[in-house]
């Protein structure tokens, strides 16, 4: 009877009503996904439901633009390469957990989902995510490598990407890392990531070293990736000023930010955007502190153009809209408020899973505000993202719609 009321229902109660009803009158595990085991290390997968439940009760369609994953099986860069300062991963006996070592300095604990991409299946399907773009966890860019080692770096994470795509092309979209402190070798794997491993763009940092993203030695990279129709996902590494605040977690927590705004300023100013008008750009973290601080930013530019306005003749307020940004702002004021400085249609849905730092329910906030609309709730949470990739979304929007 249950189930013959719902089929029902579909057709004369909208989606909100749905979700109240079902959450008040039962209480079914959500339907399973097919269960592939990593390679050496299994899981169960979740108990199925007769009634698809799903399909009724979630109206929006979610694409997270913004996790990480790391390849399982590693090599030790040191032996590797004959030096430090890379990233090793220590294995718990039963495969669950890893630790992230910097050499003889502990960095991160991590769970399997954070490096097999099968497990994180009952993470989305308990969140309502349909589809994770995967990229590496910032630590792993090594610009401070040597070029040819770090592409090699590059070229093993963009391969395991690539797997991991092609395992469920259905459930991830890729993008790449590139060794950007060797513009000649990053347009080099940029070309490879998107022509041979079908990648769609590259995760690249705030800032490449002592290079701001504004240096001349990086516009070939920028307009490599325009002429490919490459999209490039702007996150924050290598904290500004991270030896005078080692307390307290503040570089992830003020340094990120910082970092951000740094690159959305140095791009602008610069005239990166300018003289690339069809270069796609997202920025994580909600844009950081720059839509906190655009009035000032717009107000030094207004008001000292000989300092501001050296390569660029045109406002910062002027190319607000001309890229885009994650969602990841933690605050419905803050979400409001780069909507209204952005626009929805450059919002795209991202959680920083798996981290903490992240949301932990993504895209909650979008679709608890009452100042979005259904329509561009349903951009922000994922068409959106589709979009800034050029992919379809008939390929990944099934029954959603």
């Amino acid at each position: 009877f249950l189930y013959l009321f719902l089929r029902v229902s579909l057709h004369l109660f909208t989606p909100s009503l749905l979700l109240l009803l079902a959450q008040f009158w039962v209480k079914l595990p959500i339907i399973s996904v097919p269960h592939i085991a990593c390679t050496g290390v299994s899981h169960s997968p979740s108990s199925s439901s007769p009634f698809e439940l799903h399909l009724f009760i979630m109206p929006f369609f979610k694409v997270d633009i913004h996790t990480h994953i790391l390849p399982k099986n590693l090599p030790d860069l040191r032996e590797r390469f004959g030096y430090g300062g890379f990233i090793r991963l220590e294995y718990s006996e039963d495969g669950e957990k890893a630790d992230m070592w910097q050499d003889d300095t502990f960095f991160r604990a991590i769970e399997k989902n954070c490096y097999c991409p099968t497990a994180r299946y009952p993470d989305m399907e308990r969140t309502d995510v349909d589809v994770q773009v995967l990229s590496t966890v910032p630590v792993m860019f090594s610009y401070w490598a040597k070029p040819e080692d770090c592409l090699e770096l590059s070229r093993i994470i963009n391969d395991d990407i690539a797997d991991n795509v092609k395992l469920a092309p259905e459930k991830f979209i890729g993008l790449g890392t590139v060794p950007m402190q060797a513009p000649e070798l990053a347009i080099q794997e940029l070309r490879r990531c998107v022509n041979e491993l079908g990648l769609a763009g590259i995760e690249i940092g705030t800032h490449i070293n002592d290079w701001n993203l504004d240096a001349p030695e990086l516009f070939p990279v920028f307009e490599e990736a325009e002429r490919l129709g490459a999209a490039i996902f702007i996150h924050p590494w290598d904290m500004m000023s991270k030896d005078k605040m080692p307390d307290y977690w503040l570089p992830w927590l003020v340094g990120m930010p910082a970092e951000t705004s740094l690159a959305i300023c140095s791009m602008i100013f610069g005239g990166v955007f300018e003289r690339l008008p069809a270069l796609k750009v997202c920025f994580a973290h909600g844009g950081g502190s720059f839509p906190g601080t655009i009035a000032r930013v717009q107000h030094g530019f207004d008001v000292r153009p000989d300092l501001c306005a050296i390569r660029n003749k045109k406002g910062p307020r002027e190319y607000c809209g001309r890229f885009y940004c994650d969602s990841l702002t933690h605050d419905a004021d803050m979400l409001q408020q780069i909507v209204k400085l952005f626009g929805a249609d450059k919002i795209i849905m991202g959680s920083d899973y798996p981290f903490p730092l992240g949301e932990h329910m993504p895209g909650k906030l979008v679709e608890e505000v009452d100042f979005l609309t259904e329509e561009e709730k349903k951009k922000i949470l994922g068409l959106n993202c589709l979009e800034f990739f050029g992919l379809d979304p008939a390929n990944y929007v099934k029954d959603k719609e």
